[in-house]
């Protein structure tokens, strides 16, 4: 193992109990998802709002669906979360004394969005009671989005905690490409290569794409997982065992992987990864179907792609996936015209 100060720093394991990331440079991943969902919980139940009209209680989250999961790449926090969360509400009018409850939906809790704009519906329960449904609207709106922003104030401090180590240099010493060492006039120009890298992990990065195609869900699950079609749009021979554990062998074997869950016609989750990659380096592929009138959204997010593959991975799915499969249901369609 490298000693400190010998090298570039960036990669350099130091000798320490973790052993691991040394001056915050590598990109690693904690996943907060769980976390998440005790403080959404925590932040969101039982919140009163009180107004003129009467008074309400938000009651239990009664559904949450997402993800969340905090990264460190040299020395900066990124945070990724999408959530899709529904409450329950109960409340009573003040001067009636009638009681009605409702739901709090919120679809779209993520990175991409300020609390501000965040879409956030309130709804009742058919009969009177109007009042309350308005009160949670104004009121009871603002309530909920100072408790999520409690929740993002709690995963950015609480959460985090121990994810930045201390470093033993300053940044502009840390990120020093070249020394010159003792007794020489030669600049010692030194590369990750040729270096030590015991402990050092693969910097990833996650990748998120949506595709709208002219076919049913049902039919664009199948171009996935039916050998035959997988051979069509690829334009190669392909190894297609779409069963839990199955492997997958597409484009001359430049891509391989293995299906690790099938919901037909809704989800397919894979290991996948490239030939070009670092031997035994697997990114999870999510393959999410969504039927929308005559037509289908595919959802794609790709884990673990190795940071200097990005835009190439990127491309793959674009091109030789997404572009191919659109041309081949446009040559079904006109077959059958």
């Amino acid at each position: 193992m490298a000693k400190w100060g010998q090298g570039d720093p960036r990669w350099i394991v130091e000798e320490r109990a973790d052993a691991t990331n040394v001056n915050n440079w590598h990109w690693t991943e904690r996943d907060a998802t769980s976390w998440s969902k005790r403080k959404l919980k925590e932040v969101l139940e039982g919140l009163v709002v009180e107004g003129e009209a009467g008074r309400c209680e938000i009651g239990d989250l009664k559904h949450v669906e997402g993800e969340a999961s905090c990264n460190s790449r040299k020395g900066k926090l990124i945070f990724f979360y999408e959530w899709n969360l529904r409450l329950s509400w109960k409340g009573t009018v003040k001067e009636s004394g009638e009681k009605h409850k409702g739901s709090v939906e919120i679809p779209n809790l993520s990175e991409e969005n300020e609390v501000d704009d965040t879409e956030i519906n309130v709804s009742k329960k058919k009969g009177e009671g109007d009042v309350l449904k308005d009160l949670m609207r104004t009121e009871g709106t603002t309530k909920v989005r100072e408790a999520l922003r409690d929740y993002l104030k709690a995963l950015k401090t609480e959460f985090t905690l121990g994810m930045i180590l201390p470093t033993k240099a300053p940044v502009g010493q840390e990120l020093a490409m070249e020394r010159k060492p003792s007794g020489s006039t030669m600049q010692d120009s030194v590369t990750p290569q040729s270096l030590d890298m015991v402990g050092v992990k693969i910097p990833t990065v996650r990748i998120h794409m949506r595709e709208v195609f002219n076919s049913p869900a049902e039919e664009l699950y199948s171009i996935f997982t039916k050998k035959e079609l997988v051979q069509k749009f690829s334009k190669c021979p392909a190894v297609v065992e779409a069963e839990r554990g199955g492997k997958l062998q597409m484009f001359e074997g430049c891509v391989s992987g293995e299906y690790t869950e099938l919901v037909p016609s809704q989800r397919i989750v894979l290991k996948w990864r490239c030939r070009s990659w670092p031997d035994e380096h697997y990114a999870t592929v999510a393959l999410t179907f969504q039927d929308l009138a005559a037509q289908s959204e595919l959802e794609l997010e790709c884990k673990g792609v190795p940071v200097s593959h990005e835009e190439s991975t990127r491309q793959c799915w674009k091109k030789q996936y997404f572009e191919e499969i659109h041309i081949l249901l446009q040559q079904s369609k006109d077959n059958m015209e």
